[in-house]
């Protein structure tokens, strides 16, 4: 499993490695020559990883994250993502309100990743290892066991007449 975050790469079965938004000289150049976004340390495209994780540190990187998803060749809604794509993954500070990019990734780390990924690529390699993943059932599973995911796909989010958040509603009875 190869994963873009942090530094996780003593567990077995688990590679990471670095991506950044490029300049805007360099996206340029990458579109002009239909390029797509790399890791650092292997060149490997980032559309053929598992896992793509971002850090949110604050709103204004919300157009960076979009822009690295059309340099990476992937689909920017999860719904337009199929089992082949890797999962987007949110975390950090702007996670605890991931409703404004809530379409854009796969699901939400809500606390410290560092104690949440090990049990998310855990999850990962062993529903892989069983030949039991897809995409909706490794999502189902993760915020059904681990506590502080959030997965936009299953709740149905109602909005108040000002259009702030009423309610979020499990489409199933046994996630949060």
């Amino acid at each position: 499993m190869r994963i873009l975050y942090g530094v996780m790469n003593e567990m077995e079965g688990v590679w990471c490695e670095r991506v950044f938004h490029p300049w805007g000289d360099m996206v340029q150049v990458m579109k002009d020559n239909d390029l797509p976004l790399w890791a650092l340390e292997s060149g490997d495209p980032v559309k053929d990883f598992d896992v793509v994780a971002f850090t949110l540190q604050y709103e204004m990187s919300y157009t960076n994250v979009l822009n690295m998803l059309k340099l990476a060749k992937l689909p920017l809604r999860s719904k337009d993502r199929d089992d082949s794509m890797p999962l987007i993954i949110g975390g950090g500070p702007c996670a605890y309100n991931a409703e404004p990019v809530a379409d854009f990734f796969d699901l939400f780390n809500i606390g410290e990743g560092e104690e949440m990924l090990p049990e998310l690529c855990r999850l990962y390699i062993k529903m892989k290892e069983e030949g039991s993943y897809t995409k909706e059932a490794y999502l189902h599973e993760a915020a059904r066991s681990i506590e502080g995911i959030y997965v936009p796909s299953l709740y149905e989010v109602s909005y108040n007449e000002d259009g702030t958040i009423k309610a979020y509603t499990p489409k199933y009875d046994d996630i949060p």
